[in-house]
């Protein structure tokens, strides 16, 4: 695994709770899905959160940039964040998005849904090794990467993207109110 992973500091934005066997087993049956090991190795250092690298570089336009999408966080297990929550989890953001139902709905993006970075089950030659793939609000399935883990490893930070999480989390407070 990418060993140069952080969370932001004193960021903790679509964290869930401290990560635990059940939690996972639960997830994984409810989701229908093996989830990668790398993904939760992260999740047992911190249960979903702000990424300190979310920018991922892509060879097409994104709705969001000419040359990349943002994440705004890994999305954890668990709690009204975890990919499996009721309301806001991956079964629920397919579904009220309109997106292809090919796995599950991990990262956080910016846009509240024009976009979505998921966990692409349609074509694993094994359980747990999905690929991550882009979705615009096109809904055309873009592969970034053969892994979670090197998802990860592809992401850097860049200045169009230093701040996409704050404002996410701004964008939903204001919502709510």
């Amino acid at each position: 695994m990418a060993m140069d992973f952080f969370f932001e500091q004193g960021m903790n934005y679509y964290t869930s709770p401290p990560l635990d066997v059940g939690m996972v087993e639960s997830a994984e049956r409810q989701l229908g899905v093996k989830l990668p090991r790398a993904y939760l190795e992260i999740l047992r250092v911190q249960n979903g959160g702000v990424p300190f690298r979310r920018c991922c570089y892509t060879d097409f336009p994104t709705s969001w940039s000419e040359d990349h999408f943002a994440i705004a966080a890994v999305r954890g297990i668990g709690g009204s964040w975890g990919i499996d929550a009721q309301v806001g989890g991956s079964r629920y953001l397919i579904k009220e998005w309109g997106l292809p139902d090919i796995g599950v709905v991990a990262f956080r993006t910016p846009s509240g849904g024009h976009d979505a970075v998921m966990l692409d089950y349609s074509s694993a030659v094994q359980p747990d090794s999905p690929r991550i793939v882009y979705l615009d609000d096109d809904r055309v399935v873009h592969p970034i990467a053969d892994s979670f883990e090197a998802f990860i490893d592809r992401l850097v930070r860049c200045e169009d993207c230093l701040d996409v999480a704050r404002l996410a989390w701004l964008a939903i407070r204001l919502s709510t109110r």
